[in-house]
């Protein structure tokens, strides 16, 4: 039997279905494509900032712990000025704890770990040295009372140079984490694309 011309249509029908077929898969293959990338350089951007940021925080930390350290070294180790610069350190402890949350933009896990661990130890240590100093403040009036035994007396003294012997042992651990604190910053440098060590020079000079 003889094929009539227009029996022949259905070939071309299948050429167009194939060329939507195609162009479909084309398209889907293209916007997952498009997506992954643009997931990729939002991930790279917010990865970029949280370096940014969590580098200037440790910075700013290690800048303080250094100028407290040299103000210990005048006059009374632990007055006013050492307090005030231990108080400010505390205050960028609280900047980092309200935006720990962005800390996981951080793609390194043995980074983000180290960081929070380094200001953990760094902010119990400050918050040793302030308990030790106000126990010590509360107890140094007691040795001039009048009715005072000689029992308790050396019970004081033993007590507080415990606790003094404690606040050095505090502030030697916040130093030895400052070693660690500047590695660290300078994990961080190349995942910000920005050098830390011009701003400590920089602070330093001022």
């Amino acid at each position: 039997m003889a094929l009539a011309p227009q029996d022949m249509d259905f070939i071309s029908n299948f050429s167009t279905l194939w060329a939507v077929f195609l162009g479909a898969v084309l398209a889907t293959l293209g916007g997952f494509a498009a997506t992954q990338m643009e997931w990729y350089i939002e991930r790279r951007r917010r990865e970029r900032n949280a370096a940014l940021f969590f580098g200037e925080v440790l910075t700013t930390l290690n800048i303080i712990i250094g100028y407290a350290a040299d103000a210990k070294q005048i006059g009374d180790p632990y007055g006013p000025i050492t307090t005030r610069m231990l108080r400010s350190a505390m205050g960028e402890v609280d900047i980092y704890n309200r935006n720990r949350e962005s800390l996981y933009d951080l793609s390194r896990a043995d980074l983000r770990a180290r960081v929070h661990t380094l200001i953990l130890r760094i902010s119990m240590s400050i918050d040793g040295i302030f308990d030790a100093s106000d126990t010590i403040a509360a107890l140094e009036p007691h040795l001039d009372a009048r009715d005072l035994r000689p029992d308790e007396q050396a019970r004081i003294e033993a007590r507080l140079e415990r606790l003094k012997e404690n606040r050095e042992s505090s502030f030697a651990f916040i130093q030895e984490n400052t070693v660690q604190l500047r590695q660290v910053i300078k994990e961080i440098e190349p995942i910000a694309r920005f050098t830390y060590a011009a701003v400590e020079k920089a602070v330093r000079d001022a």
